[in-house]
């Protein structure tokens, strides 16, 4: 059967639908393929550390893939009592908690004010809010070693409660800022009509609606205050005050070459713990952010 000129074009558009099909097959392979990829780099790790947690160091240096002979959860104990990591918890807790709530509650009361209110300063403010976010910690570190010691603050948790409440300002405001301003006026002139004040205003109206905003950055704060290093080692070298980050460090290098591995991977699995804990509990709110942002 001959095929004429007319039926051509016919032909080519239908296999159009199927060669984007075979496409969108090959694409969605590859993006699973690399996801699965990913997830193995992370998640491996992460098991091997499990695991190594509750063996000996003869196990741990022995065969490092092999599974444990026997659950220890000596390991556990020892690195809490005998290596402190109790006491360099029980510091890190109190410390990027405090922090994370004067952070939250400052970063949202100003980000409301610069997205909400229009006065003489504004976009100066906020704009020095967001230099702060390009600049490096690093060469923060000897102003503020002289200004938290003349305050008598130096390696004391105070001190570094508010040298993080600092750092971690500039990034919330910036993120909060475009949830406020995207709330609608006609809730905020409602509740100045039944008689809200401001502050009322804020508290019980405002802010709840800003829930999704608050829970992401709240996330995003807590990972980075959790982890942080450079701070504490430059601001806190008082061996009773430590956090986590600088007691591992302290634990793995003190014992030398004597070091009790089953106890320091205990140790990093309890550091890890909270981290992964709070990202599990909060991850829903993380992403109904997400997609109020991009909906927005």
């Amino acid at each position: 059967m001959t095929t004429t000129t007319a039926d051509r074009p016919v032909a080519a558009t239908a296999r159009a639908p199927q060669k984007r099909a075979r496409e969108g097959r090959g694409v969605a392979t590859t993006a699973h393929i690399a996801l699965i990829v990913w997830s193995l780099l992370v998640i491996l790790p992460l098991v091997w550390t499990l695991l190594s947690s509750f063996k000996t160091t003869q196990e741990v240096l022995g065969n490092p893939l092999a599974l444990p002979s026997k659950v220890r959860f000596g390991n556990y104990a020892t690195a809490w009592t005998t290596a402190g990591i109790g006491r360099y918890f029980t510091n890190t807790v109190i410390v990027v908690v405090s922090a994370l709530v004067l952070v939250m509650i400052l970063g949202a009361m100003c980000a409301y004010v610069l997205a909400r209110f229009t006065f003489r300063g504004n976009r100066l403010i906020y704009y020095s809010m967001l230099a702060g976010l390009t600049f490096p910690v690093f060469l923060a570190i000897v102003p503020l070693f002289f200004v938290l010691k003349n305050l008598s603050l130096l390696n004391t948790l105070p001190g570094l409660i508010i040298t993080y409440v600092a750092f971690a300002l500039p990034f919330t405001v910036f993120f909060l800022h475009s949830f406020f301003k995207a709330l609608p006026g006609e809730i905020y002139e409602a509740a100045q009509i039944d008689g809200a004040g401001e502050w009322r205003t804020f508290f019980s109206v405002m802010l709840p609606m800003a829930r999704p905003g608050m829970a992401s950055v709240a996330i995003f704060n807590f990972l980075g205050l959790w982890n942080q290093f450079l701070l504490p080692v430059a601001l806190n070298t008082d061996s009773k005050n430590y956090v986590l980050s600088q007691g591992m460090a302290s634990f793995a290098s003190q014992a030398g070459y004597a070091v009790d591995f089953g106890a320091l991977f205990a140790a990093v699995v309890i550091t890890v713990a909270p981290v992964l804990v709070v990202y599990i509990i909060f991850q829903r709110q993380l992403q109904v952010s997400v997609t109020a942002g991009g909906v927005k």
